[in-house]
C-alpha cells in the first residue's frame, strides 16, 4: 500500500470542503480517476495529501515527499530564459547528456519549443512542458490535476493518448483529476467519486459499472419516439440528450438491440461508460442520504 486516507476532514472557515469517512487506499500500479462536480473536493484532496492545507484525520504513506510528483492545474515558470534552460536548471541536468530527458522531449514532440520562452508557448505546449518536468521525477505516485484544462478537443485527445501510452505496462500509480470523462476512459481503472466533499463510492471501474449500471448499457439519442419505443425496458439516469438502457444479461441486450435495429435506430453499447456510472452512483447516493435524513 502506497497511501491510505481515513476520517479526513478539511474546513475552510465554516465550510466543510472534504469529509471522507470511509477508508481510501492507493496501491502500487493503481490508476485512479477522481470525478465529481465543481466543489466536490477533488483538488482539495490532492492538496491535503501534499500537506498544502490543514486537515483533521489520518493520511498515511510509505513514500517520501520526493517520491510523490504533482501536476497542478495552473503552472508558471520563469520567462527570463528559453524553456530549454529552465528545464535544465530545474532538473539539474543537461538535455544533451540525459537520454531519458531526450526521449521524453521527443515523445511529447517538444523539440521545436526548447528555444521559446514559457509565455510564448501555446496551452498544449505548456502542458507538455509541465508533464515532462513531472515525469522526469519517475515517482511511484503521481497526481495529475486537470492536465488538459483549457485545451481544445483535438489537443486534449492527443495529449491524453500519449500519457496513456507512456504509462502502459509501468508500475507507476496515478491519481487523475478530470472533468472530461473520455480522458479517464483511457487512463483510469479505478474511480473515486466525490460529491460535496464526501465519497460516493470508490473501487474498480468494472465493478462500479456492474453495481450501478448492470452487465452493459445501450445508449440512444433522446426523442419522444425513442422514449415510447423502449418504455418496457429498464432505464438508467443519463444526460438529458440521451437514453440509457440497462442490460442485466445477454438476452436483455439482444432484445433491445433487435428492436433498435428493426426501427433503424443507431445505438452505442458500453460496459465501462464513466459518465453513466457517475450519474447513477450520485443519484443512488442522494436517494440513500434522503432516506436516512427522512428517518
Amino acid at each position: 500500500m502506497l497511501l491510505s486516507i481515513q476520517d479526513l476532514v478539511v474546513r475552510y472557515g465554516q465550510e466543510t470542503a472534504l469529509n471522507i469517512t470511509r477508508p481510501v487506499t492507493i496501491e502500487e500500479g493503481d490508476r485512479i480517476g477522481v470525478i465529481g462536480s465543481n466543489g466536490a473536493g477533488k483538488t482539495t484532496l490532492i492538496k491535503s495529501i501534499l500537506g498544502l492545507v490543514n486537515y483533521q484525520g489520518t493520511i498515511y504513506t510509505s513514500l517520501q515527499p520526493s517520491q510523490i510528483a504533482t501536476h497542478m492545474q495552473f503552472n508558471e515558470y520563469t520567462d527570463a530564459m528559453p524553456t530549454k534552460y529552465v528545464m535544465e536548471a530545474i532538473l539539474g541536468t543537461k538535455i544533451s547528456q540525459n537520454e531519458k530527458l531526450q526521449e521524453m522531449i521527443h515523445y511529447f514532440e517538444f523539440e521545436k519549443c526548447l528555444k521559446k520562452r514559457f509565455s510564448k508557448l501555446s496551452g498544449g505546449q505548456k502542458q507538455r512542458f509541465t508533464i515532462i518536468m513531472v515525469m522526469m521525477q519517475e515517482a511511484p505516485l503521481t497526481f495529475y490535476d486537470e492536465v488538459t484544462s483549457g485545451l481544445d478537443f483535438e489537443t486534449r485527445q492527443k495529449l491524453v493518448e500519449k500519457l496513456a501510452q507512456w504509462y502502459q505496462g509501468k508500475d507507476s500509480s496515478l491519481l487523475i483529476v478530470s472533468h472530461y470523462y473520455e480522458e479517464l476512459e483511457l487512463l483510469a481503472d479505478k474511480l473515486l467519486i466525490l460529491d460535496k466533499g464526501r465519497v460516493i463510492d470508490y473501487g474498480y471501474r468494472n465493478e462500479l459499472f456492474q453495481k450501478y449500471c448492470g452487465k452493459s448499457v445501450i445508449i440512444i439519442d433522446y426523442s419522444e419516439e425513442n422514449e415510447n419505443l423502449i418504455r418496457d425496458f429498464k432505464r438508467l439516469s443519463a444526460p438529458a440528450h440521451l437514453i440509457a438502457l440497462s442490460c442485466e444479461s445477454y438476452e436483455d441486450e439482444k432484445n433491445i438491440t433487435d428492436l433498435l435495429l428493426r426501427h433503424n435506430i443507431n445505438y452505442k453499447r458500453s460496459n465501462r461508460d464513466i459518465e453513466i456510472i457517475y450519474i447513477n452512483a450520485k443519484e443512488n447516493y442522494e436517494k440513500k442520504e434522503g432516506h436516512i435524513h427522512a428517518e
